[in-house]
């Protein structure tokens, strides 16, 4: 049994649901793990330990362990905490807190790759160190960053399948519904494979360009 065009023309309306369900979960958990990887980022290049040591465990427990671990945990553990979350929180949860220890290492790469000549004049110039940040060293890092951001995005929207095992409609989990109702793996997969890349590759091309014109720009 091949690929059968009559049946993914069927399915393509619900595998498209899936995929819409699939971008929300990736456009929260990139904006929630946006926020955290910026406070981590800060963190983990302050000269104070209160703040030094919390964010260097957070980043290393997260991207030392798997997205698919973390996510049986908020769903499955959190219950046992007291703190019941249904699925599409759990999964947001899980993937928000995964990816904000990436973007942190990229938050502090991009604040790493300013000068410190500029914080230096900054301070002289009377702005204290928030100031600082806010109006000086950020914005230049964020620029410098876009990309990375960008191509975290395209990763965390592929490793978004993973919330499949929670039962949450996206993607992949519609896909593997219609195999199970129809018995035939390659249509629904296949399908899949080619709704992500119609997702993926013009993010890819965006984020490409983005790259050139920074280059131009420097």
């Amino acid at each position: 049994m091949g690929f059968q065009f009559d049946l993914f023309a069927r399915i393509l309306p619900e595998l498209l649901r899936g995929a819409s369900i699939t971008i929300q979960l990736t456009a929260f958990s990139v904006a929630i793990g946006t926020l955290i990887g910026l406070f981590m980022g800060i963190a983990r290049i302050s000269r104070y330990k209160i703040f030094h040591i919390p964010s260097t465990l957070y980043v290393e427990i997260i991207r030392g362990t798997p997205l698919l671990v973390q996510i049986m945990i908020v769903y499955y553990g959190l219950p046992s905490l007291g703190l019941n979350l249904d699925q599409y929180t759990s999964g947001i949860l899980a993937l928000s807190i995964n990816s904000g220890a990436y973007i942190a290492e990229i938050f502090k790469a991009g604040i790493k790759s300013i000068k410190k000549g500029q914080t230096e004049a900054s301070i002289s110039l009377g702005l204290n160190y928030i100031q600082t940040m806010r109006y000086v060293i950020l914005p230049q890092a964020t620029r410098n960053i876009l990309p990375a951001l960008g191509n975290e995005f395209i990763a965390l929207l592929k490793d978004s399948s993973l919330v499949s095992v929670i039962a949450i409609s996206e993607l992949l989990r519609r896909g593997m519904i219609v195999y199970s109702r129809t018995y035939d793996a390659w249509t629904p997969l296949l399908g899949v494979a080619l709704i992500y890349l119609c997702i993926t590759i013009p993010l890819s091309r965006v984020v490409n360009f983005i790259e050139k014109r920074w280059e131009i720009h420097d």
